[in-house]
């Protein structure tokens, strides 16, 4: 299954080993989904790990910001949006997620974002947060994934 993961999903999971976005990511490195995502979604997770008060509250070395950037712009499966959708109007960057999802033929998004959640579905896309991302793949995987959600 396809899965978009909002910025703000992947920040979490690098920062922290613990939680809800960390075990989505080690879930996708083990092969249980596959990561979409897009050059304006990179450029922004690119451009958010960087804020000064991620880098002041985490001092993450850069070394590391780039070996995990590497790993998803490698990794993930890079779609192009084919033109612009206008499904969040309180904040137009969120919707980079939903052109990506669509571009992709994607299952779900995942964000922690209110305005990407409060739409619940877009074009066929469901948008969970971690947490219940994490509930559809212990409900669809069962014993595949062995319990490791």
């Amino acid at each position: 299954m396809r899965v978009v993961l909002d910025a703000n999903v992947l920040i979490s999971g690098f920062i922290s080993p613990r939680g809800s976005p960390a075990a989505i990511l080690r879930l996708w490195e083990e092969g249980a989904f596959e990561l979409v995502t897009s050059a304006p979604i990179l450029a922004e997770l690119e451009r958010v790990i960087h804020y000064p008060r991620i880098q002041q509250r985490y001092h993450l070395p850069e070394e590391a910001i780039r070996e995990y950037l590497d790993l998803i712009s490698g990794q993930a499966i890079l779609v192009e949006p084919q033109g612009e959708i206008h499904g969040v109007e309180r904040d137009i960057t969120d919707n980079r997620y939903l052109e990506c999802a669509v571009a992709a033929n994607a299952r779900y998004i995942v964000s922690g974002d209110a305005h990407l959640l409060d739409l619940g579905s877009y074009g066929g896309v469901e948008i969970l947060s971690p947490a219940g991302f994490l509930a559809v793949l212990r409900a669809d995987g069962g014993g595949r994934l062995g319990g490791r959600v």
